[in-house]
């Protein structure tokens, strides 16, 4: 072999792996993006907490279950328990409502629509995610929030009164249940789209293989689609409601406030995420802005806790059908 092969002929590395430059500089600027992501959490995370230290050392962990919210100088009072509530209450109800219409529009988009209608409607559906959330808030003080106090809040009181829930409607367009009815607005195309992606992947072989056996179409999507795009769905769900709890705007706009905690959805409340937009840049003291800073801190710990739990999720489901297929 002459100097000029042994020249050319690619490298190999002590593993006896030939190293090509495009693999050594693709390795190189994967890392770096994962660094680099890794190290803006922890930046965050640190910054985070040492904006909240004053009020970390004034209240502790007391903090999380405080209900008060009084800034007046010399008698300034804190605590995070009315807007954990609101957080709380406003997300689930608002996955429990766009969950299942998310899973439904899925289904329709990819088992049932006619061809011509499944394009249009995607992309209305996905057009939907991108209307900016200030305008959805808009929408619901103008249009949605008027709405529900004439017709839709009047009704339920009248026939499920009985329940804490619906209590007696509040005078004002501005509640918990209008927050709630947008937030499943603006998480509902993202969960859609999420399980609409799952449900196209499911194998053909599989859905055409059950059809043949005789099962109707709903007896195929109940025991082939939905086992197959379970731990997927999961995850979607879990992210829907990750941007349901960070959500500040749009929630800011249309739940009206308040520091209490009560049952009733047609009265006002508050949540972490639209306290921290009403009032960080009008704070007038260090620990009114190192409090506010700690209603993030909690915001940031559910957010994360919320995106390991569907990759958990996830993992494990995928490690589930990965021994079935192997058994099978």
């Amino acid at each position: 072999m002459s100097s000029a092969e042994l020249t050319d002929a690619p490298r190999r590395s002590f593993t006896g792996r030939r190293v090509r430059l495009g693999d050594f500089l693709l390795q190189v600027v994967a890392g770096a993006a994962a660094l680099a992501a890794t190290a803006l959490v922890l930046l965050i995370t640190y910054k985070v907490v040492e904006g909240a230290q004053l009020s970390l050392g004034t209240y502790g962990l007391g903090f999380v279950t405080r209900v008060a919210w009084n800034p007046v100088a010399g008698h300034e009072l804190y605590g995070a328990a009315s807007f954990l509530f609101g957080t709380a209450i406003t997300s689930l109800l608002a996955l429990a409502l766009a969950g299942p219409l998310a899973i439904g529009i899925a289904l329709f988009l990819t088992e049932l629509a006619p061809r011509t209608l499944r394009a249009p409607v995607t992309a209305l559906v996905e057009t939907l995610a991108a209307i900016p959330s200030v305008v959805i808030g808009l929408w619901g003080i103008l249009v949605l929030g008027p709405q529900l106090r004439l017709h839709i809040e009047p009704w339920l009181h009248s026939g499920l009164g009985f329940i804490p829930l619906f209590g007696t409607p509040s005078a004002a367009g501005a509640s918990i249940f209008t927050a709630v009815i947008v937030l499943a607005i603006m998480i509902l195309p993202i969960v859609s789209s999420i399980t609409r992606e799952l449900f196209l992947g499911v194998p053909r072989d599989l859905k055409e293989g059950a059809l043949a056996l005789g099962t109707t179409r709903w007896e195929m999507v109940r025991g082939v689609v939905f086992p197959y795009a379970r731990g997927g769905i999961a995850a979607a769900l879990i992210l829907g409601l990750g941007r349901a709890i960070g959500e500040a705007i749009a929630v800011t706009q249309v739940i009206g406030g308040g520091v209490f905690i009560h049952w009733s959805l047609f009265s006002g409340g508050d949540t972490l995420a639209s306290k921290i937009a009403a009032q960080y840049q009008g704070a007038t003291s260090n620990l009114q802005e190192s409090s506010l800073i700690y209603l993030g801190l909690i915001l940031l710990v559910f957010s994360l806790v919320t995106n390991l739990t569907a990759q958990w999720i996830v993992r494990r489901v995928a490690r589930r059908q990965g021994v079935g297929i192997a058994r099978a």
